[in-house]
């Protein structure tokens, strides 16, 4: 079986074949965080990996990334292995349908208000050891989430799921991106903390004593916008595909990057895509910053995604590489490239065609003649 989003050997790529559409990625250390509970229970990983067709070689590499849509096909695969939507994180299960009722128990909400208030009595019957509460003042409000006892398995993926889920959730209830102005999480910086300005916001701070997702106050007034209808759809794939929200919940962003995407091989600036889009530079940095990003981390997020997509699919020289993306020259694509991964493109590619071989010959071994 080939993975071909972790393989350079696609026999139908060549340097003069159409580039291939680039697609979200997730850091490897969210796919780490959320098998910590399966492996703890003794579990085999692979297996589900293989369905989700990601490559578990790649879970020894710490600069790997895997296509946002398998992530949360994954997560789903998980859930029901282990019959719990905690992921076997905590001291007792949230079993399979935990996340529907949840659902149902807020849809009838009138207000964000309301439904967040539904949200954290329904967390308090199912998970016990974390304490979600809201609190808010005229002008700000937060979600506040703690320990009520240490978790001792996979801590940092905890507290990111639980607040991806509920920001997720909410977000899509109100038909739009509740704006996190800034979060603190409980925990020293982790080295995926990049992926945080996308997921979460750019405002992120770390060793805080609790964690605080702040955002305004007047937010807690929208009416909840979806219906039994729209509910059923959603569920179909939930909850990970919660997940598949990862750069598409920010009206704003997403347009900027399409933007960015379609100007390539120009390397469009600030002004560039601002007139593009029919906005000042200054309205379209205002917008960015209100979704909680900016112009830099999402030209820096396309173009490490375009760059990891090209070095796994296609045999094209780093300096094609480099001038497709819009980089003046080699030199400065490395540099990048250095920056974001921690590897040279030249290993990571290499590191990429190795975890495919491997798994090419594991294969071959289990359907070769005794």
């Amino acid at each position: 079986m080939t993975y071909h989003e972790k393989t350079a050997k696609d026999a139908s790529a060549t340097a003069s074949a159409p580039p291939p559409p680039a697609r979200a990625t997730v850091a490897i250390a969210f796919v780490q965080g959320m098998l910590a509970g399966l492996r703890h229970a003794g579990r085999d990983a692979d297996l589900l990996l293989e369905r989700a067709r990601i490559a578990p070689q790649v879970l020894r590499d710490p600069t790997a990334r895997i296509p946002v849509d398998r992530y949360a096909e994954l997560y789903n695969l998980i859930n029901r292995e282990l019959d719990d939507e905690g992921f076997g994180l905590f001291s007792v299960p949230i079993r399979a349908g935990a996340f529907e009722f949840l659902c149902r128990s807020v849809i009838t909400a009138p207000t964000l208000a309301e439904a967040i208030r539904r949200s954290v009595g329904f967390l308090r019957l199912v998970l016990p050891d974390l304490a979600v509460r809201l609190a808010s003042n005229d002008e700000q409000a937060c979600l506040c989430i703690r320990e009520t006892r240490p978790l001792k398995i996979g801590r940092v993926f905890a507290f990111e799921w639980l607040l991806r889920l509920l920001h997720g959730l909410l977000s899509w209830l109100v038909g739009r991106s509740i704006v996190l102005e800034s979060v603190a999480f409980p925990y020293p910086r982790p080295a995926h903390a990049e992926d945080y300005a996308l997921i979460y916001t750019a405002h992120s701070t770390f060793d805080a004593e609790t964690l605080s997702a702040i955002f305004a106050a007047n937010l807690l007034d929208l009416p909840i916008r979806r219906d039994e209808a729209a509910l059923q759809a959603f569920l179909d794939g939930a909850p990970g595909k919660l997940t598949t929200l990862y750069r598409r919940d920010r009206e704003m962003v997403l347009r900027v990057r399409n933007a960015l995407r379609d100007a390539l091989p120009a390397s469009g600036s600030l002004g560039d895509v601002a007139s593009a889009l029919h906005l000042s530079p200054r309205t379209l940095h205002r917008r960015l910053k209100e979704e909680g990003s900016s112009f830099q981390a999402i030209k820096d997020a396309l173009r490490r995604d375009l760059a990891i997509n090209r070095l796994a699919k296609t045999r094209q020289a780093l300096t094609a590489i480099a001038a497709e993306l819009g980089f003046a020259d080699t030199a400065a694509f490395y540099r990048a490239f250095l920056r974001w991964t921690g590897m040279a493109p030249a290993h990571y590619r290499r590191r990429l065609q190795a975890a495919s071989e491997n798994t090419d010959r594991k294969h071959g071994a289990d359907f070769a003649s005794p």
